[in-house]
């Protein structure tokens, strides 16, 4: 199954020591998608940040390598919204607008959970 992982949540294994690739397959995902413009957002964090932040965000960057990038310009929401809408794919995030409204839309949300393990939001 597919899945696509938004900026936020790529920094997850930095910020809260959790294996989001491992989780994934034990929820039964298999193919991790990024947007180019996450890929962009995280390239922009890199360059602005300082510190753990900046460290987190140039591990996302690496592990966003490990995924397949899929072309999308533009505003990185509105650019996952739609991925997952065309791909049916689920989102793994922790971004509580974004959850709101791929929720409207029925797409499959997964986020983090108790700071330890990912989990697929009833």
């Amino acid at each position: 199954m597919k899945v696509i992982i938004d900026t936020n949540a790529l920094m997850i294994p930095v910020q809260f020591n959790v294996d989001i690739f491992e989780e994934l397959r034990r929820l039964g995902y298999d193919t991790p998608l990024v947007p180019e413009a996450v890929v962009n957002e995280l390239n922009l964090l890199i360059k602005n940040l300082r510190g753990k932040d900046r460290t987190a965000a140039k591990v996302a960057r690496s592990m966003a390598d490990r995924c397949e990038i899929i072309p999308g310009d533009g505003h990185a929401d509105d650019i996952i919204l739609e991925m997952a809408i065309i791909f049916n794919a689920s989102v793994l995030t922790n971004d509580i607008g974004l959850r709101k409204r791929l929720m409207e839309k029925d797409v499959t949300v997964i986020c983090l959970r108790q700071r330890n393990r990912l989990e697929i939001v009833p």
